[in-house]
């Protein structure tokens, strides 16, 4: 083991003050008490899904509480209806329809009675109340005591979960024991096709007004072992079969009112299965239910009323303790992968392992999915997929779980076609324009100036998989996918641009808007300028990587997409000519080409109750002042590290942080890694907490309609390269990493090249352990490491000297 000295120096700030919505730790969230007016946040946070299946966290009984207190939801990924989007003012080439994800029927519901009470935590006294999700188990567990008006106690017991090895399959098992009476009870489990979305208008942020029912009853069955729907969406045109099953030892089905009675029951939108119990004091009685979705997006539609029966038939005989026992498998080995531990800071600990187990729930992985801004929790942004995927979360997954990483990027092939249709609607003759929010993969931004206007998101996929290649040696991917996807996005660039016949002559984009939202409409942002020029050259590097290494899957794209040479000399032509703002008296960069000419917005004057701005403001008022809703410029400095001094990064982050909002839950993370690496440790640490506990804490006062994804992906980020100061230059791994004070130790591990190499960090030394692969070289600041099976540890001691 080879050790050098090194010296580092840092300051910290003491640990933010925050109000901490649950008891902290570390693998866990835990409801101590039931409150109907928290309701809302709690089934964000306690939801349960796989990528397919996502279940709010709604508990089995109906309890009715005020208005609005709960959003009963159940989701599939990337099951949506589409409509028509209505402009009293129409114009050529805007987004034509929105898709929504559709709240499916729903297969939790169970009502209990006590002879003639019913079990119902509104009403009668709660002696003891707790509910969690282990992060381990992957198990959502509640256990409640409770008093009936007339004193009959009993305890009840329910487990939850959506198994991530059987996609289509969610299990409850629901336990009742009767502490001080003797009774009959009634348990009533209900398959409910009686819902719907969530509509709000007052909140661009939650979803717009669906103006008519989007699912349709085709069919249904009502058998002793089996209950299901089966409905079509009216636009989109799915079909979705919904169903549920039991088994147990205990219940006897009440043939009188449950019976096989199809005709009475078929207009009915509540399928029910009744069980009957004669129950002695001291007793328990156990029943497990089985649910699962089908829909026509992977199956044929004549064939999903079967398979689901034949798939629960499965269920049942294996039983809820198979599923428990994989899913707790499946955990184990995530988090021998993924884990980030941090000692010294219980809610950050807790902050970050919340997060990853929701990233883990919320992405799509079977190649024709993707991973929402809200995740399978709610029904915020509709379900729609953004550049959130690809800026923010596939790197946590690209090395954490690469082969996730893959299929987000498969989601994106799959969509090729369209975004060259969305091109030509876009006036472009050639190339390929991806969508600014979709599900399906068209464009569904209804406000061009802050959505459709986001042409970065060519550059966003576009880089998202230069990270892939580097980080994997995935040579499949490259020729059948890759290359394609860059080369036909990277066109646009050429007639979305111009030379401005200046001397020296630069190329231009004008028109555009970048990642901050209260900016529209710009001439040269320089986030998309600057990921334009990356875009360029990464193209012009797989050219020549494909004319050397593969040239007849090289001739066989470029006939494909007819690209010609002299397109490719024009990227070569426009990258080096890009227009990147800057203005020598700030000695800045400038955001764009008028931002710094805007009058700065008046925050002094801005009471805290009008943020965020844009549902207490105008666009055109906001647009017109020097104000970022988000990391713009900054975000920059993180992708492209190398384009900038860390004088330049640091004058720039002087600037731009006074005219922040922070509005979008995007932006602490990226603040908080930029803080690292100028050394400002204090507002590092204080961005990282705000970024690590947003949703736990719900400091952004919208996770009701669903957790941020991206601001979950971003708390990894703040870790590897933040505070570990991780970076990809050149194609080459570099680390420069600092610690905390409040912390004892941190670490974390990546997957690159084929190997696995975890990195700790504590007060003496940085250690390097190469836990998989057979060699990996990097640089630790300005030295070179290399391990190999000769030698997988590598420490580097540290003297941090700790000053205010």
């Amino acid at each position: 083991m080879n050790v050098i000295s090194n010296t580092q120096t840092m300051t910290v700030s003491p640990t933010v003050p925050f109000h901490h919505t649950f008891p902290l730790d570390a693998w866990r969230i835990c409801e101590p008490g039931y409150d109907v007016n928290t309701n809302y946040l709690s089934e964000s946070l306690f939801a349960l899904g796989n990528g397919t299946i996502g279940l709010r966290g709604t508990h089995e009984e109906s309890y009715l509480g005020p208005e609005g207190s709960s959003q009963e939801g159940n989701y599939l990924n990337g099951f949506y209806e589409s409509e028509p989007i209505t402009y009293p003012e129409n114009a050529y080439g805007l987004a034509r329809n929105n898709h929504f994800m559709l709240n499916l029927p729903n297969g939790k519901g169970m009502e209990l009675w006590l002879a003639d009470e019913k079990f119902n935590l509104a009403n009668g006294r709660i002696i003891n109340y707790q509910r969690q999700l282990d992060f381990r188990t992957g198990i959502l567990s509640r256990t409640v005591q409770w008093e009936s008006p007339q004193g009959r106690q009993v305890e009840v017991v329910s487990e939850r979960l959506v198994s991530f090895t059987d996609r289509h399959l969610y299990a409850i098992r629901y336990r009742v024991t009767a502490i001080n009476f003797s009774a009959s009870l009634r348990l009533v489990s209900t398959l409910n096709a009686n819902v719907s979305n969530l509509q709000t208008a007052d909140d661009p942020r939650v979803g717009s007004k669906i103006t008519a029912p989007p699912l349709q009853v085709l069919a249904q069955q009502n058998k002793p072992d089996f209950l299901g729907f089966e409905h079509k969406t009216l636009h989109s045109q799915f079909h979705v079969v919904s169903s549920i099953a039991h088994t147990t030892n205990d219940w006897v089905a009440d043939e009188l009112v449950g019976g096989d009675d199809e005709q009475d029951q078929h207009q009915t939108q509540v399928l029910a299965r009744h069980f009957i119990a004669d129950i002695e004091q001291g007793h328990s009685v156990t029943l497990c239910k089985f649910g699962c979705y089908f829909s026509s997006r992977d199956y044929p539609a004549k064939e999903l009323m079967l398979l689901s029966a034949d798939y629960l038939s499965r269920a049942r005989q294996q039983g809820f303790d198979h599923f428990a026992e994989r899913q707790r498998e499946y955990l184990q080995a995530f988090w021998q992968q993924a884990d980030v531990e941090i000692a010294g800071d219980l809610a950050l600990q807790q902050g970050i392992h919340f997060n990853q187990f929701h990233l883990l729930q919320s992405v799509g992985r079977d190649g024709q999915t993707n991973i929402a801004a809200k995740g399978l929790s709610g029904e915020g942004y509709e379900g729609h997929y953004f550049w959130d995927t690809e800026i923010y979360i596939l790197p946590f997954f690209l090395y954490s779980k690469p082969e996730i990483a893959r299929t987000l990027l498969d989601y994106r092939y799959l969509g090729l076609q369209q975004a060259r249709q969305r091109a030509r609607e876009m006036g472009h003759k050639q190339g390929a324009l991806y969508p600014w929010r979709t599900i399906g993969g068209e464009e569904c931004s209804a406000y061009f100036p802050a959505g459709s206007a986001q042409y970065h998101i060519n550059a966003d996929i576009a880089y998202a998989v230069k990270q892939y290649l580097e980080a994997r040696d995935d040579q499949e991917f490259l020729l059948n996918c890759a290359a394609e996807m860059v080369w036909e996005t990277a066109r646009i660039w050429l007639d979305l641009g111009h030379f401005s016949g200046t001397t020296p002559e630069v190329f231009r984009i004008n028109e555009v808007t970048g990642p901050d939202e209260y900016t529209a409409l710009v001439n040269n942002n320089y986030y998309t300028n600057a990921m334009a020029k990356l875009h360029m050259l990464f193209a012009l590097t797989l050219v020549e990587k494909l004319r050397r290494d593969h040239n007849e899957d090289y001739r066989r794209i470029i006939d494909k997409i007819m690209l010609t040479e002299a397109e490719i000399s024009a990227w070569k032509s426009a990258a080096h000519s890009m227009l990147l703002p800057y203005d020598k008296a700030l000695q800045i960069h400038a955001q764009d080409d008028s931002f710094l000419t805007k009058k700065i917005w008046d925050f002094a004057n801005t009471p805290d109750e009008q943020y965020p701005l844009l549902l207490h403001f105008h666009p055109l008022v906001i647009y017109r002042h020097q104000v970022c809703k988000q990391a713009d410029l900054l975000l920059a400095m993180l992708l492209l590290p190398d384009q900038f001094t860390l004088e330049e990064k640091r004058r720039n982050f002087d600037y731009y942080e006074k005219i922040t909002t922070h509005d979008s839950s995007l932006s602490s993370c990226i603040f908080s890694i930029i803080a690292a690496e100028i050394g400002d440790h204090e507002k590092a640490y204080r961005y990282f907490m705000e970024t690590a506990r947003l949703d736990l804490d719900d400091t952004h006062h919208n996770t009701k309609h669903g957790i941020h994804t991206a601001a979950m992906a971003g708390t990894w980020m703040c870790i590897s390269y933040g505070f570990g100061g991780m970076r990809i230059i050149n194609g080459q791994l570099h680390f420069s990493p600092t610690l905390p004070r409040q912390w004892q130790h941190y670490q974390f591990q990546i997957n690159i090249n084929h190997a696995t190499l975890n990195i700790r960090i504590d007060s003496e030394a940085t250690e390097y352990r190469l836990t998989a692969g057979s060699e990996l070289k990097f640089f630790h600041r300005q030295q070179i490491v290399t391990l190999n099976q000769q030698e997988k540890n590598h420490r580097i001691l540290n003297r941090i000297t700790d000053y205010e």
